[in-house]
């Protein structure tokens, strides 16, 4: 708490308001005893300007294009760690040593199948269920069938069994979803394959058509997953955590968390970037019209993957990927029109004035989707990867707001009432 204090003048009388300032030197402005003290309340649609936690999991200048998980830079995890060290630091606080590490990789393989009663319920979802639908559905469902997690010692703290097991099982019940919509038979994780090598074997392996595991593709995969790890307090992430101030578990809250991410303003952007490259390229890449259109003020139509609302300069995610974009593609000999397709429009963009004046950078967003294909993984996936990602953060961030009692609290907006103030109530037979 800073020693300073803002005063807010409201019919004739000055309320003192304390000031909270970050470790970083943000500063934001505590009013939550205005209700109590002048009977206001506070409107911010969207809470682009409303801090609704403390919080030491992640750190977002969109600025400078900052993005750190527990003081650490996302370009210097994404080079020399992989997903599951990032997990491990963004659930306990620290990376891990040797020892610690070995563990819970031993963790990831123990806890990677799923019970067998489970696996009926796919034969019951229609061929076209969406993967996000199954994986939110299979997600809430393991409550029920471990309910011996929330009987733990330690329910909030650390690396428990609850969240190995989390980690290790959704990468199981994502690849068994795709595998259930492809009509193919289930491949189950083996013990001699890391996180993301598993996953893909899961995926991809078929009868009579053994997976030949690319270490490109693994460190790719090492890198999304790092990338989309956390993201400070986005949609899906403050779902989780108001979902967990109701003192709901572990589980049901995540459910929640990927129900929030399958929106396309939020985990399905990179779906949305896809649709729009081809677009453009069925439309005989005329950029120019595409451009024009994004551009014309008339015009509802935006260009999918430029632009984020918290980054004001090049996302460091997408960096990144672009860059993890151009190895797979050259070193594999992948041929795919669509990433000519985005890095001629990236060029023109970033050449544009309207675009450098508004900074309408790409996102990461804009690159992922690329890398997916050129993985194999479909585009109805896309989401589903996201999530797999996004857990650690989910989970980091449910078990900090319940070891933080104020953020424990039950999350209660309030609102702006606009509707009719009162009217008499009329009988049936009288209405008309």
């Amino acid at each position: 708490m800073s020693n300073q204090t803002a005063q807010v003048h409201l019919d004739g009388q000055i309320y003192e308001l304390p000031i909270v300032e970050s470790t970083t030197g943000e500063r934001a402005i505590d009013i939550r005893s205005l209700l109590r003290l002048s009977g206001h309340t506070t409107y911010d649609s969207g809470f682009m300007n409303t801090a609704s936690c403390e919080s030491g999991i992640t750190y977002l200048d969109g600025n400078n294009g900052i993005l750190r998980y527990r003081g650490y830079d996302i370009e210097d995890l994404a080079e020399n760690c992989v997903f599951i060290e990032v997990a491990y630091l963004l659930i306990n606080g620290e990376l891990p040593d040797h020892e610690e590490l070995e563990k819970f990789k031993y963790d990831m393989i123990r806890y990677a199948l799923i019970h067998e009663d489970m696996i009926h319920f796919f034969d019951h979802f229609p061929p076209n269920a969406s993967p996000m639908s199954i994986l939110s559905t299979m997600t809430g469902s393991l409550h029920d069938f471990y309910p011996e997690m929330d009987l733990e010692e330690d329910p909030y703290g650390g690396m428990t069994t609850t969240t190995a097991r989390l980690l290790s099982k959704i990468r199981t019940i994502a690849a068994f979803s795709y595998k259930k919509s492809m009509g193919l038979p289930l491949v189950y994780p083996r013990a001699d394959l890391n996180y993301c090598s598993n996953f893909l074997n899961m995926m991809f392996d078929r009868p009579n058509m053994p997976y030949k595991i690319e270490p490109l593709m693994v460190s790719a995969l090492n890198k999304l997953l790092i990338l989309h790890a956390d993201h400070e307090q986005n949609c899906s992430t403050s779902t989780v955590r108001l979902v967990g101030s109701a003192g709901v578990r572990l589980y049901p809250s995540i459910s929640a968390g990927i129900s929030a991410l399958w929106g396309p303003l939020h985990g399905g952007a990179n779906v949305a970037v896809i649709r729009m490259l081809e677009l453009i390229y069925a439309d005989d890449c005329d950029f120019d019209k595409y451009i024009g259109m994004a551009k014309d003020p008339d015009n509802p139509y935006r260009l999918t993957g430029f632009g984020h609302r918290v980054y004001k300069t090049y996302d460091p995610r997408a960096k990144i990927i672009k860059a993890a974009t151009h190895d797979i593609l050259s070193q594999l000999n992948i041929s795919d029109p669509l990433l000519d397709i985005a890095q001629e429009l990236e060029y023109r963009v970033q050449k544009d004035d309207y675009f450098i004046s508004r900074n309408l950078y790409p996102n990461v967003d804009f690159y992922s989707g690329i890398i997916y294909r050129a993985m194999g993984i479909p585009t109805n996936m896309f989401t589903v990867m996201f999530a797999l990602g996004r857990l650690p953060g989910w989970i980091a961030h449910w078990q900090e707001m319940h070891m933080d009692k104020e953020s424990s609290r039950i999350g209660r907006p309030r609102q702006v009432y606009n509707g009719i103030v009162k009217r008499p109530f009329v009988p049936v037979g009288q209405r008309g």
